[in-house]
């Protein structure tokens, strides 16, 4: 060979890539490299919780209103009722059948004068106070029956118990008690000439749903519409207004 065949013989060797190296590497990894490389592999093969999880949608579930959902069934708890008589609600009205539950034995009343008020307000009184201080003109007398409109609008129906050969009164009653099973309404026939009440019935038996009567017993009813106007004791204010004695200024 030539002087110059070697020369390029030799630019030949050094310029040839080494393909071999990586191989060479490998086999020759010492003992305990290898060992820690499968012990590793091992362990993130049999080891999922240390895999990164993708974090979940965001919902918004948890967040959404379920109050109307929830109270659906809850009964409303009544409180201050109205009170007036079954001519009064001018309108087809039900009450309790439940006579001996859901209507008051005879109680006494008495209209109380209140400044500011133009209008004289109902109160309860015992009736040894009203029969020690007041003159028998001014007691009333009558039950209270829990009674309803249509769609539940509750209220205590004035039941009369006194003068009942009173036309008015007589079919005041009458009505009250068809009321019981019979969508009900009271008018006055005055105009006609004639002192009583008309008593008329719904077209159709079923022309509003069924009332959805409370469950509060008929006393709790009647404590919380008479709330504050009680009188209960000599030395109320509301009887003390009734007999003009001067009251106590705070």
């Amino acid at each position: 060979m030539t002087n110059e065949n070697l020369k390029y013989a030799k630019i030949a060797a050094v310029e040839e890539p080494i393909t071999s190296a990586p191989e060479t590497i490998a086999t020759n990894m010492v003992p305990e490299t290898v060992a820690a490389t499968n012990i590793a592999e091992t362990v993130a093969e049999n080891s999922p919780e240390l895999s990164i999880k993708k974090p979940s949608a965001v919902s918004l579930d948890k967040f959404k209103s379920k109050r109307a959902a929830a109270i659906a069934s809850v009964e409303t708890l009544q409180t201050a009722l109205p009170h007036h008589t079954l001519k009064e609600a001018n309108d087809y009205c039900r009450l309790h059948p439940d006579e001996e539950n859901w209507w008051s034995p005879e109680l006494c009343f008495v209209q109380v004068p209140i400044k500011g008020q133009k209008r004289e307000t109902l109160h309860l009184i015992e009736e040894e106070l009203a029969q020690r201080y007041l003159p028998s003109g001014k007691i009333k007398r009558f039950r209270l029956a829990l009674a309803t409109k249509p769609y539940d609008k509750f209220f205590l129906c004035h039941v009369p118990t006194q003068n009942l050969d009173n036309s008015f009164n007589e079919t005041n009653l009458q009505g009250c008690l068809k009321a019981k099973t019979l969508w009900t309404e009271l008018t006055s026939r005055k105009e006609e000439g004639v002192d009583s009440y008309k008593v008329d019935f719904a077209r159709d038996h079923d022309a509003f749903p069924e009332p959805k009567w409370p469950t509060q017993t008929l006393d709790e009813l009647i404590m919380a519409t008479f709330a504050g106007r009680m009188i209960d004791r000599d030395d109320h204010p509301a009887l003390l207004r009734l007999i003009g004695a001067k009251q106590a200024m705070d």
